[in-house]
């Protein structure tokens, strides 16, 4: 248990997360800890699943999906998700030292890539209100208007974990993350 809230498995959950968390769990082979917290609000559980499921069905490559998703959480401070979107990011094939420079607050080598993570940290920081300029830079690396607006989308799905991790509060890494471990407090010390 975490502060006062439970971290759920599929057997604890409230009876209509079960099977949302089974099928997590077969899909990834564990379940992420910060799921098992999100599961005590059925509405929430399914509004993550479901966010995220469309949030698969956009342009960005899986590679670029989990690079806004780590990038996003870099700037919410979310130890859980930087750990978890590290591990994703490098599965889906983004080099691992995109991921180190995005963990270390760094310009990513890849300009297509670090026009992505730029304006992903943007949105976040700056909650949309992003000037002409990001836009337009985001544009003229070779992303779409309609890209733009997914990326709003993959900010809204990652906002949800990471405010379930700040409202919970230290939501334990699972083992399956462990080599990714991440603490917020870097960014303070870099």
């Amino acid at each position: 248990m975490s502060a006062d809230f439970p971290i759920h498995d599929a057997e604890s959950a409230p009876a209509e997360t079960q099977e949302t968390l089974k099928a997590v769990n077969q899909k990834m082979g564990f379940l992420p800890a910060i799921l098992g917290a999100m599961a005590e609000s059925p509405a929430a559980l399914e509004g993550y699943v479901t966010l995220q499921g469309i949030f698969d069905k956009t342009d960005f490559s899986p590679a670029e999906r989990q690079l806004i998703l780590l990038s996003v959480s870099y700037e919410n401070d979310c130890h859980f998700c930087v750990a978890a979107h590290s591990k994703g990011a490098k599965g889906a094939g983004l080099d691992a030292d995109a991921v180190a420079a995005v963990r270390d607050g760094r310009p990513i080598d890849d300009d297509k890539l670090e026009a992505l993570r730029r304006f992903a940290q943007q949105a976040t920081v700056e909650r949309g209100r992003l000037d002409r300029q990001a836009v337009a830079d985001f544009l003229a690396a070779g992303y779409s208007e309609r890209q733009a607006l997914d990326v709003v989308l993959g900010v809204a799905v990652k906002t949800l974990t990471n405010m379930t991790d700040a409202v919970v509060g230290d939501i334990p890494l699972n083992d399956e993350l462990a080599a990714e471990k991440w603490d917020p407090a870097s960014k303070k010390a870099a």
